[in-house]
């Protein structure tokens, strides 16, 4: 047990002694509040090595508050449940709150409370957790539940959806549960509810206290690589979310640095919040569930190869601000709308354009290679002129290789003199006035538009 609480006290010597060094750049860390969530069932009278499993818990938990005594920015509390009605009176709402959360360390409390609990009753986990929403002040803070027990839920509630809606409410950021004496089978009953371990023997329970301190307390540093098709790390200058992968809350927004060396930069995160990154590239890559070690530098290599794409167009626009489409290759999906005269970075691979001219250009297949630039250009318009002064109803369709023709253009039912910018090609204008009394006395014409020209077409007037 010495050994122990030495190795404990030297984890949270290096803490502190870390948080110093950090304060002198640093504003002071957020206050962490850790509910000790106890199991005082009767089963938790059951011989363990050479005592019992409640003699054991209680040992190592006033240890451990005792430990945490010389953290200023750490507040503890206790919970348990089972041990207030015996267990034949199946009594489902036995939990209560026995120290509560104060502004001064309570560690002398705690440890008078733990000599004196008996375990008795049953394992209402469930409502224990709902009970323990409360407990917690309404400041914010870094609120951690750790839940020491030996059993499963004996009362019909279902603690894992409990844990996730109070997670998802940020009552608490991450519960800790410890099994003692779980069969292997019944574990996912309780891994559901949060971070679980399972205590085997007496020297795995303190092993697993310890790491809960170093996860809980310890600062956690990421950097991550963006890599290349060859795996290097050169890509930078990206938008980078971290998502809790619980809540799907933003947690922190960062765009990718490196310096002048190649190397990227350190980010400070809170190991408790489980994290989906989402690197911010078209389109975007996103790296879920990561795997990052408390109490650690972590590095995160995500693979976001990239290439541009710039669209230009020859001589000035009638269009205006001409824009394209990007989707994915196959894809309905509209994945980017780029302007003419922008470049624009895509990942590697094939995409297709919509070009909104009149026609509509469609581009299948266009290639992103990485490092690459990939320029599309495309001719200026001619112009088709209609200086006729009528009112009706006509529409121009674009005449493909084989003479098909496309819809592409309603005209307006009242003009004085129409100028429309069309792409190069063949077309069909087809026109009926509003005096006509028949369908018979529709106009249709074939015209050609050639690139910067214009074409005038007189409606009757042949």
């Amino acid at each position: 047990m010495a050994k122990w609480l030495r190795s404990v006290i030297i984890v949270l010597l290096l803490i502190s002694a870390n948080g110093i060094s950090m304060a002198q750049s640093k504003k002071s860390p957020p206050k962490t509040r850790i509910l000790f969530l106890l199991d005082a069932s009767g089963s938790m009278l059951a011989k363990w090595e050479n005592s019992d499993r409640m003699e054991v818990a209680k040992n190592l938990l006033a240890h451990l508050v005792d430990s945490l005594e010389r953290y200023d920015n750490v507040e503890v509390a206790l919970r348990v449940y089972g041990h207030q009605s015996p267990r034949e009176r199946n009594d489902c709402r036995d939990t209560k709150l026995e120290v509560p959360f104060t502004a001064n360390n309570n560690s002398g409390a705690i440890k008078k409370k733990l000599g004196q609990i008996v375990p008795r009753g049953n394992t209402p986990i469930t409502y224990s957790l709902q009970q323990a929403a409360g407990d917690f002040p309404s400041d914010k803070s870094r609120n951690v539940i750790i839940l020491i027990t030996d059993g499963l839920e004996s009362c019909n509630g279902d603690p894992c959806a409990v844990s996730l809606a109070l997670q998802k409410k940020r009552i608490f950021l991450r519960p800790f549960i410890i099994g003692i004496g779980i069969a292997p089978e019944y574990e996912q009953q309780l891994s559901c509810i949060g971070q679980y371990f399972n205590a085997a023997d007496i020297k795995t329970f303190q092993n697993v206290l310890t790491e809960i301190v170093t996860q809980t307390l310890s600062e956690t540093t990421v950097s991550v690589e963006l890599l290349d098709e060859k795996g290097r790390p050169v890509e930078t200058n990206v938008n980078m979310t971290f998502l809790n992968s619980v809540t799907g809350d933003t947690e922190y927004n960062y765009v990718h640095y490196k310096n002048s060396q190649g190397k990227t930069d350190v980010l400070d995160v809170d190991a408790l919040i489980p994290y989906d990154l989402v690197v911010n590239t078209t389109p975007a890559v996103i790296e879920p569930n990561l795997k990052i070690k408390p109490g650690q530098h972590n590095i995160i290599r995500v693979k976001t190869p990239q290439g541009d794409l710039h669209l230009r167009q020859d001589g000035p626009s009638p269009y205006g601000q001409l824009i394209a489409l990007v989707r994915e290759q196959g894809s309905s999906q509209i994945l980017n709308v780029q302007p003419f005269g922008n470049r624009h970075k895509y990942l590697t691979g094939t995409y297709d354009l919509e070009i909104l001219t009149l026609p509509r250009i469609h581009m299948k297949g266009v290639e992103i290679k990485q490092g690459q630039t990939n320029t599309i250009t495309i001719p200026p318009p001619g112009q088709l002129s209609i200086p006729s002064q009528m009112q009706g109803y006509g529409s121009i369709y674009e005449l493909d290789d084989s003479g098909r023709q496309h819809w592409i253009y309603n005209l307006p039912e009242d003009y004085s003199k129409l100028t429309l910018p069309l792409q190069p090609g063949k077309y069909k204008l087809v026109y009926r006035m509003k005096s006509a009394q028949a369908s018979k006395f529709t106009d249709v014409q074939d015209f050609t538009i050639k690139s910067g020209a214009t074409t005038t077409v007189k409606i009757f007037n042949r």
